[in-house]
């Protein structure tokens, strides 16, 4: 299964390491990421590959969540098929 990632803060040195490095505890493997700073905030989407994952989705998911409360980032995952149902007409 893949997901989407988005991240959302001010920006500051370690944000993608941090994040790598707590996907790379859980077996994702990143496929592609942007990041950009948009009106002087950190902003990145990451596509992820689940397939592999040693833990559910909601316990990744939450563990990002937790990560980015601890950073002070908005950081959501969300499935992939969920993000292109809500965007097809």
């Amino acid at each position: 299964m893949n997901a989407l990632i988005t991240v959302v803060g001010n920006d500051r040195v370690g944000i993608i390491a941090a994040i790598c490095v707590k996907l790379a505890e859980y077996n994702v493997n990143v496929l592609d990421l942007s990041q950009t700073i948009l009106h002087n905030n950190f902003t990145m989407i990451m596509a992820v590959d689940l397939s592999k994952a040693n833990k559910p989705f909601a316990e990744i998911a939450e563990a990002l969540r937790v990560l980015g409360e601890g950073m002070e980032l908005s950081i959501h995952m969300q499935r992939e098929e969920i993000f292109d149902a809500m965007h097809t007409i």
